[in-house]
């Protein structure tokens, strides 16, 4: 990857309580091309604490690299090189790192209505579609700008696209503020539509490549959970974690339940399950906090959202080799995808993810990282 001349922008964003100052540098370079030939850019976003790489093919985090307890830097989430990876997974997605949309996690057959009128996506896993169908925004080249402390992501979803009604406007603005990756998310549309729009990172705290998640501990802020029905699909509303291997209210190992004889566990191959926040939909809170014992590093995820979907990567198989050369099984990675829950247009009781014109999709989703001994 060969980084452009005259392209680096150093930026300053006011940090911390007491006002300390630090540079963010913002560089572009190539990462490859489409097969159609399009060119595909990377951002690297450094500051003292991080280094982040974000992709115009997908809105993506291609690598966020951090100190362990003793200042070992590590690249702390999957994904490829190149695009050329990326592009490569056809059909079998793993998502890494993308932006997911038009309407994140899934929706029952692909179909909802808005005003009366039935739209269909069309389905591509197991009968529902997922992520916004075939070809989401994870498939999709972004505008790229630098922003103060980073980047903007831009994209024009245009009326019909997969489906969907409206022509869609985004903007995904990705900040490095002290050791926290900030994503402010924002969406217009010209037409009522459906909108949930998350990120889709895998993080290993160990670092890429380097074995399962199963021994980080977990702690989700939730009381409740969605159970799924065998397409993934909520069904039968919210539930108690309480008493279940879904209860991560206080710091668990991620493997200390994943093989318990739960029918939801087993649905689900692990974990791939949409947990209901406590807090204000629309509110900043904590959502998550993952502590790796091997490398010290602590992720700490805040969120405006209502819900998070963990998943803990159960359908990795080691079919494609990540940046180091390993291949990627099951468990390799945890994703913790802020969000509305799974197909909240077909169930009237989920806060609403309907756009109307003149209004403004808002979120704001925080991945903050530190180290403890």
């Amino acid at each position: 990857m060969r980084f452009a001349r005259g392209l680096v922008l150093a930026m300053t964003t006011m940090l911390g309580a007491q006002g300390a100052m630090a540079a963010v540098t913002v560089t572009k370079a190539d990462f490859g091309k489409l097969p159609d030939g399009r060119a595909v850019d990377v951002y690297a976003l450094k500051n003292a604490d991080l280094d982040v790489g974000i992709a115009t093919y997908g809105a993506r985090i291609v690598w966020l690299k951090t100190k362990d307890r003793d200042g070992k830097v590590a690249d702390v989430v999957l994904g490829y090189k190149s695009v050329d990876g990326y592009v490569a997974e056809g059909t079998a997605k793993t998502y890494f790192g993308s932006i997911v949309g038009r309407y994140g996690n899934r929706i029952r057959a692909g179909k909802f209505s808005v005003d009366g009128k039935q739209y269909q996506i069309p389905p591509n896993n197991n009968g529902n579609a997922l992520h916004g169908g075939p070809h989401g925004f994870d498939d999709q080249l972004w505008t790229g700008r630098e922003i103060p402390g980073g980047v903007e992501m831009s994209l024009v979803s245009k009326d019909g696209d997969m489906g969907f009604p409206g022509t869609l406007t985004v903007h995904v603005r990705y900040t490095l503020v002290d050791g926290s990756v900030q994503i402010v998310y924002s969406a217009t549309t010209d037409k009522p539509t459906v909108t949930n729009i998350t990120n889709h990172s895998y993080f290993n705290l160990s670092g890429e490549g380097s074995g399962t998640i199963l021994n980080e501990v977990l702690m989700l802020n939730a009381d409740q959970y969605t159970p799924v029905d065998p397409g993934l699909i909520p069904v039968g509303g919210p539930k108690p974690v309480e008493g279940t291997p879904f209860d991560f209210r206080k710091p668990t190992a991620i493997g200390a339940r994943i093989d318990q004889p739960n029918e939801q566990l087993k649905i689900a191959g692990g974990y791939d399950h949409n947990w209901i926040l406590n807090g204000k939909n629309g509110e900043m809170k904590l959502a998550a906090k993952v502590y790796d014992p091997k490398s010290g590093r602590v992720l700490t995820v805040t969120t405006t959202q209502p819900g998070v979907q963990f998943y803990s990567g159960n359908f990795l198989d080691g079919s494609f080799k990540g940046k180091s050369g390993v291949a990627y099984k099951k468990y390799a990675g945890l994703c913790l995808e802020t969000q509305h829950y799974p197909d909240s247009p077909n169930q009237p009781d989920f806060p609403s993810t309907l756009l109307k014109p003149g209004e403004t999709m808002h979120s704001t989703t925080v991945f903050t990282f530190s180290t403890q001994k």
